[in-house]
């Protein structure tokens, strides 16, 4: 079956075939002519009737028939360009499919949109029907009035003012022209088809890109209902319904041609095939983005992510340089580390008995076992550390700043500075429309609308609330069985790998337990965090769906939310467990403290006497790293086997040739959540290298690295094994800018925190200035561990394993903290030092916070939002916007004037001339 509807044309198409005989290879075997022509019927539609001829040369026993060529995004008569294209097989519920098909495509004919049915027996898979979707001028003006979409009316004479700095250095970077700007500047104005002669028209058919297309027959598809004439089944509405119930299979606008070469027509754009050039290969990574080239296809929303992941990758690379400063800095200070020196020092640290890390199983050890991990904790806890952790809050506040700027001017290069007032109601998502009943009169626009009542919108909130706190509940009871995993698992840890001192295998000396719990743990508490994240993304959509959101912008805006803050707490939570809590509350030896009391037999964790900065680094590196690489995995290696499963199946060989749609049909769709998940991606990688960069600063180099990477991994993915989305606004990044905000703030405290608490830097430099006489840091490690008695330990505290240690001499025991030793009139109680240390800790936090928040604010006030260029340009265009509308409008009202007297017929007839002149005169 092959159906054509609209506008009735002439004769549209007259082919030629030529075929080859396969067994002589003589000339052509096969003639096939077509000529279809097109009418109106008695009815007022429009029927086709097809002629073919097919002529046999003699001589040929076989004749072929060719079709046309089908690598095309137009109808068959080469002129109407297909601005959409649905999909559907026939099964076994077909008749109930079929209705709905029949009832759809009627109501779509009567909003004005022509269809034309390509049938199974000319698709590859021989079962599924193609319907191709034309918009016509008369629909589009329609709905471009409706949408209000801006259209040129004027070429810009506005400069753009951009000098490139250093122009020469920075050509290696720089894409050609006309890819950077695929089309000329002009001044724009809400479309109005009244007034068709005021806007640039030069030809109807190519008036509104391809994206602007698709975006107004989405919307129309979105909210046509399917229901036969004279029902009001509200639910029977939009393809949406369609798609989910199987009446179709896949709604999607198509690619203007294959991303491997241009497409044969000249009319086409060949877009794709430059963003895949100078954009979706690897090999170019150095290279800028084709913003405009991006916005131009794919429309602003996608534009404008890729944007904000240029700009922060590019701010990236300073944050990465002075990290690789910072852990240079470590490793050249390597051999002046006295601390770690002592500790491996087997005089020094090879005679300090420390006292058992857990109950029954952990023996008595020697310091410097832990040699290795106090060299390790150097590289990333030195006094270089704080420097980096000032300067990443005063960074992240440059980035937000210097974003907003950027942002400012995508704002008004790309049309969107009054987006958000004009298309806030035009943004109604058709599901709230559909499931809301109740109307309400519109104080504004005094027309009635859908809502949703207080007492629905107040049990729905209640809900989505107790099933995110339910959810957030759950990790925080994964982490608690992580700790006690930890605590558990470390006495098994502490019981095979022996200390050195006993002469057990070699492999003792670089695992200790401490590292072999971490790792471990780590490493767990990913795959937990896999595991609930694709539990919880199904779950957060289902609330929000219930929720019914207004418009689309609200509805992205509450599963940010609630999707963020799940992230927040399922992957960080970890690491502000290791930062601030870990070995902060461990009490001393006869008085430790457990974790669910004494029964539990849990003791809480200590900290290598370096400190337990390491154990945050292994943390972030683990956690990070592992869904950096998991992301890449998804994104990249995924769909590369699908294309090699793809190409077994013979779908890419270059004999096996089909259509535009058959192949943008076979690939991944692009939902309207695929941008979220990018966005959550890159803002949850943000809070790892804001919120613990202080212990680990070459966070922002896997950070770039990874960006560079993703950037044409996405780009590859968009280009080549996506269908095309459909073309959606955003003046912004919407909640994410306040989130980003947000954990810019927090990211300064903690910083604040780890470099006091988690750190060894305060008590180092508390020593060395308070109570260092010869200011060289010799006596630390001595001066911050205290002395136990072994014989007050308790039963219960007292290793299995003793024999060796009571025929010992050592008689005490050390531990990390600052207390007084037995026989002194306070023993065990904390010395005056402990508390020089907390107050100095207290001090730096305050003041920490206090500069970089005054530096940020400060900042912020200098650079303001919006580039000073912009706004004079924007008043400037919106003043000659005004000035070219008032003229127009005196110059229309003067030839209406003049209309109303002009008598004679042959003046009547000029008028549309002399119309058109003097508008032409007058723009």
């Amino acid at each position: 079956m092959r159906r054509i509807t609209g506008e009735a044309q002439e004769e549209t198409l007259i082919e030629l075939h030529g075929v080859a005989d396969p067994q002589t290879g003589d000339g052509p075997a096969v003639f096939t002519i077509f000529r279809t022509n097109l009418h109106s019927d008695e009815n007022g539609g429009n029927s086709v009737n097809s002629l073919s001829e097919s002529t046999t040369l003699p001589g040929h026993t076989e004749t072929k028939k060719l079709q046309q060529n089908t690598d095309t995004v137009f109808f068959r008569d080469g002129v109407r360009r297909v601005d959409f294209v649905l999909s559907y097989v026939d099964d076994k519920d077909g008749e109930k499919k079929q209705e709905r098909r029949r009832a759809f495509e009627a109501n779509l004919e009567k909003d004005g949109l022509e269809l034309e049915t390509e049938d199974k027996s000319d698709s590859k898979d021989q079962k599924t029907y193609f319907l191709k979707i034309h918009a016509p001028w008369k629909v589009l003006a329609t709905y471009a009035d409706v949408l209000k979409i801006k259209v040129p009316f004027k070429t810009s004479d506005v400069p753009h003012g951009q000098d490139v700095p250093l122009e020469c250095l920075s050509h290696p970077f720089r894409l050609p022209e006309h890819v950077m700007r695929p089309e000329p500047d002009y001044f724009t104005y809400p479309f109005d088809k009244t007034k068709t002669d005021f806007f640039l028209i030069n030809d109807k058919d190519t008036f509104f890109p391809p994206s602007t297309r698709n975006r107004i027959v989405y919307y129309i598809l979105a909210r046509c209902p399917y229901y036969k004439e004279g029902l009001k089944e509200r639910d029977k509405t939009g393809i949406k319904r369609l798609l989910s119930n199987g009446t179709y299979t896949a709604a999607f606008p198509l690619h203007d041609c294959r991303y491997w070469k241009r497409a044969r027509n000249a009319e086409c754009e060949s877009e794709r095939f430059n963003l895949y050039q100078h954009w979706a290969r690897f090999l170019i990574f150095y290279k800028e983005q084709p913003l405009n080239l991006i916005r131009k296809y794919y429309g602003e929303k996608i534009g404008i992510y890729f944007a904000w992941l240029g700009f922060y990758t590019e701010m990236l690379f300073f944050a990465a340089v002075m990290g690789v400063i910072c852990f240079t800095y470590g490793l050249l200070s390597y051999d002046n580390n006295v601390s770690s020196k002592e500790i491996c020092d087997a005089n020094i640290g090879g005679s300090i008995v420390m006292c058992p890390l857990c109950d029954k199983k952990c023996p008595f050890w020697k310091l410097n076992s832990t040699c290795l991990s106090s060299w390790q904790s150097h590289l990333f806890d030195n006094e270089g550390t704080i420097f980096f952790a000032i300067f990443m809050g005063i960074w992240v506040t440059l980035f937000l700043e210097f974003w907003k700027r950027r942002q400012a001017r995508l704002e008004y290069e790309w049309d969107l500075v009054d987006f958000e007032e004009e298309q806030q109601q035009l943004q109604i998502r058709p599901e709230f429309e559909i499931q809301c009943t109740s109307k309400r009169l519109n104080k504004i626009s005094q027309e009635m609308e859908p809502y949703l009542p207080v007492t629905s919108k107040c049990a729905r909130f209640c809900l989505s609330t107790a099933t995110v706190i339910f959810w957030i509940s759950l990790i925080v009871a994964c982490i608690i069985g992580v700790i006690a995993y930890r605590l558990a698992v470390y006495a098994a840890f502490a019981s095979i790998i022996k200390d050195p001192m006993r002469k057990i295998q070699l492999v003792g000396k670089f695992i200790t337990p401490q590292l072999a719990t971490s790792v471990t743990a780590s490493c767990i508490n990913f795959v937990i965090i896999m595991i609930l994240n694709f539990f919880y993304e199904r779950v957060a959509i289902w609330i929000t769906d219930m929720e019914i959101p207004k418009t689309h912008l609200e509805y992205e805006n509450r599963l940010t939310m609630k999707m963020f803050l799940f992230q927040f707490v399922n992957y960080y939570s970890s690491c502000f467990y290791v930062a601030f809590f870990k070995g902060k509350f461990v009490g001393s030896p006869g008085d430790y403290t457990y974790m669910f009391g004494p029964w539990s037999k849990l003791r809480n964790e200590e900290c290598d006497p370096g400190g337990c900065l390491i154990e945050l680094t292994t943390q972030l590196v683990i956690v990070m790293s592992g869904k950096q690489l998991w992301g890449n995995i998804q994104e990249a290696l995924l769909p590369l086997i699908r294309n090699w499963w793809s190409s077994r199946k013979g779908r890419h060989h270059p004999e096996n040739r089909y259509s535009r749609w058959e192949q943008d049909h076979a690939l991944l769709n692009f939902t309207q959540l695929g941008l979220f998940y990018e966005y959550l991606e890159m803002v949850v990688q943000f809070g790892f290298i804001t919120l613990f960069v202080a212990s680990f600063p070459l966070a922002p180099l896997l950070a770039l690295f990874n960006n560079i990477l993703e950037i044409r991994v996405d780009a590859w993915k968009f280009t080549t094994q996506y269908k095309r989305p459909v073309a959606s606004k955003a003046r912004n990044i919407g909640a994410w800018q306040e989130i980003l905000n947000a954990v810019a703030i927090l990211s300064v405290v903690t910083n604040a925190f780890i470099m006091a608490f988690t750190s060894d830097m305060i008590p180092r430099m508390v020593f060395l200035y308070s109570y260092d006489e010869h200011k060289s840091m010799r006596g630390y490690v001595n001066n911050s561990l205290s002395v136990y008695n072994i014989s007050h330990i308790p039963e219960r505290n007292m290793p299995e394993e003793r024999d060796d240690w009571f025929g010992n001499s050592t008689t005490t025991c050390r531990y990390r903290d600052y207390r007084y030793p037995p026989g002194h009139q306070k023993q065990y109680t904390h010395t005056m030092q402990f508390w020089h240390i907390l107050a100095a800790k207290m001090a730096f936090i305050i003041i920490m916070e206090h500069v970089v928040f005054v530096v940020k604010f400060l900042v912020a006030w200098m650079i303001p939002d919006v580039p000073t260029g912009v706004k004079a340009r924007f008043k400037r265009e919106r003043y000659l916007i005004q000035e070219y509308l008032h003229n127009y409008e005196v110059e229309r009202l003067k030839l209406q004037l003049s209309a109303s007297f002009l008598t004679e017929p042959q003046s009547e007839m000029s008028l549309p001339t002399d119309k058109h002149e003097t508008l032409s005169e007058c723009l």
